[in-house]
């Protein structure tokens, strides 16, 4: 399976070392441009040096079985015109990692009378390190279709097939939520350093702790405030740090965070 990923920024570059690395696809069928990056595609030629670059986008989608474009959404237009005449949708996927961008949109790239198979995608920065969190909302693909697609991404974390009225939530869960979780991480970090910790130590105990937090949560499948209530005894620390939170608007903050960002 041939894959072009048009952008070699964060996202794409990210999207392109995860497939490598995962070994699901072999290296020499990964081609990557980027007219604006020749940084980044310099650095992932050393990296990668099987991985094709170029700073034509058309030559990337040319012979591409999966045509994934991962450009800012204003670059979009530019993008999607610059390929029309080389790109065949009626056997392509189109994967759109571009932000805002619906499927419907996506659709009108294709010649009159060609029902395209598009994806929208939302993953987060943890693609990088094999941790995404992508989810996937389709139009006009088969089942097989949303198969593949799924199983690139989900060697780069996990994935979710959602309807595309349920994107907004993911960006604001996962995509806007990574940024809330490192948020929590340095909030924490700060309040071990005032307790007298190291702040590399105060960041290594929290991360340790996230990670269990979140290992515990999938073995046991329980609802979090059943994990909550086994360490909350009468009277203790856990319940009086919980209720200070509480106090100061822990809850709501995220709530009302998640809510915002995901309008």
């Amino acid at each position: 399976m041939k894959i072009g990923i048009i952008g070699a920024g964060n996202m794409g570059g990210a999207i392109a070392r995860g497939i490598a690395r995962s070994g699901m696809s072999s290296v020499q069928c990964i081609t990557v441009s980027s007219p604006n990056h020749h940084g980044e595609l310099d650095a992932l030629a050393r990296e990668f040096p099987l991985i094709s670059t170029t700073t034509d986008n058309s030559t990337a989608a040319s012979d591409a079985d999966i045509v994934i474009v991962a450009v800012k959404p204003w670059l979009l237009d530019e993008v999607m015109h610059e390929i029309a005449s080389v790109a065949d949708f009626s056997r392509q996927l189109l994967v759109s990692i571009v932000a805002g961008v619906p499927l419907a949109r996506l659709a009108e790239y294709a010649p009159q009378g060609v029902q395209p198979a598009v994806f929208r995608l939302i993953p987060n920065t943890a693609i990088a390190v094999g941790e995404s969190m992508t989810f996937i909302a389709a139009s006009g693909a088969s089942p097989e279709q949303v198969a593949a697609v799924s199983d690139i991404f989900s060697q780069m974390g996990k994935v979710m097939v959602v309807e595309e009225r349920l994107m907004a939530a993911g960006t604001a869960i996962a995509s806007c939520g990574i940024a809330y979780v490192m948020r929590y991480v340095r909030a924490a970090t700060e309040g071990g350093v005032e307790l007298g910790m190291r702040p590399d130590d105060a960041k290594a105990a929290m991360l340790q702790t996230l990670i269990g937090a979140a290992r515990l949560l999938e073995a046991t499948g329980n609802n979090p405030e059943a994990e909550i209530d086994k360490v909350t005894t009468p009277g203790g620390l856990t319940i009086r740090g919980l209720n200070a939170m509480e106090r100061h608007g822990f809850t709501t903050a995220v709530i009302e965070g998640i809510k915002a960002s995901g309008k």
